[in-house]
């Protein structure tokens, strides 16, 4: 089997990058959609002073995933073959990323807006900071943790991390 020459490591790891936003872009959008609702539901008028602010940190922060996970696209479209996939790669990696942590920021802000609805504020942000430490360990410290696992076998999808980083 012979190795991949850079242009098609480039590309494949262009397409995982997309089919890794794929998901990403499906839960934001269903996020957003969500929240661009909630205003024009009957208990919204309920909601205290710090919901609402809550709610706009979140409807924002989705608002801000949603875009930065799908200009990957705009910007693909921008430099369909001008042969700079590299480019095209670094940028998506740091949408990809910022997307996620938008989306992270979003997500929280949501749970502790239904939380502090629902239970009392004292418990809605002891949940909320269990939900940023439990998204933060799977997004975030188990994924670093884990980074150089198997650096001594010889696989392809072992340069992707390290193409991906923009370094």
């Amino acid at each position: 089997m012979s190795k991949e020459s850079e242009k098609q490591r480039w590309q494949r790891n262009f397409a995982d990058l997309l089919q890794e936003l794929r998901v990403a872009q499906t839960g934001v959008q269903i996020l957003f959609a969500f929240l661009l609702t909630l205003p024009f539901s009957n208990g919204f008028t309920r909601t205290s002073g710090f919901q609402k602010d809550v709610y706009i940190v979140s409807l924002l922060s989705a608002a801000a995933a949603t875009a930065m996970i799908i200009s990957p696209v705009a910007f693909h479209r921008a430099l369909f073959r001008q042969g700079r996939k590299p480019e095209l790669v670094r940028f998506a990696h740091r949408m990809a990323s910022g997307g996620l942590a938008f989306m992270l920021i979003s997500m929280v802000s949501a749970v502790l807006l239904i939380t502090d609805f629902v239970l009392h504020r004292g418990v809605a942000l002891v949940l909320s900071a269990l939900t940023a430490l439990w998204f933060l360990t799977f997004w975030v410290f188990l994924p670093m943790a884990r980074r150089n696992w198997g650096e001594d076998v010889d696989d392809d999808d072992d340069d992707a991390p390290q193409v991906l980083t923009g370094d």
